[in-house]
């Protein structure tokens, strides 16, 4: 049986395998978190609670892999949510969703580039793990744990 420190080193080894490419890596830098933000938007836009259930589903998940990724990612929410929250209403779902289409264009795009289709195709957990994917990056590059 593995632990769950091994499981998130695991998953984010195996979703790292399809995002080696350097222009991949800076598209899915660019992308994942936007895709975030335009989901929770959509998920906004139909009724707030949506949105913050979301949230919580993935903290409950994040914190099974990883404290320091659920903290990370807890922060990351609440500041999507806050910046939703501040947007004028009829704005959230059109803009979200314009978001979220050019966000997986771009996504699409880089997987091209890379020559390896995503992970999510073979591993709905990877939809969760990407976000994962770009956070590892900032808290490797202030020398933080997950």
């Amino acid at each position: 049986m593995t632990t769950p420190s091994r499981d998130i080193h695991a998953l984010l080894a195996q979703y790292s395998e399809s995002h080696r490419n350097p222009t991949n890596e800076l598209i899915h830098f660019v992308c994942v978190p936007v895709i975030v933000f335009s989901l929770l938007g959509i998920l906004w836009a139909i009724h707030p609670v949506l949105a913050l259930a979301a949230v919580i589903g993935a903290m409950w998940y994040y914190l099974q892999l990883s404290k320091p990724f659920a903290v990370g990612m807890l922060a990351m929410s609440i500041l999507m949510l806050a910046i939703l929250a501040a947007m004028p209403p009829l704005t959230v779902l059109p803009l979200s969703i314009a978001i979220f289409v050019v966000a997986w264009i771009g996504q699409f795009i880089g997987h091209k580039i890379e020559g390896k289709k995503p992970s999510f195709l073979e591993d709905l957990r990877f939809l969760l793990i990407g976000p994962l994917f770009v956070l590892g990056f900032l808290y490797r590059r202030f020398n933080l744990a997950y």
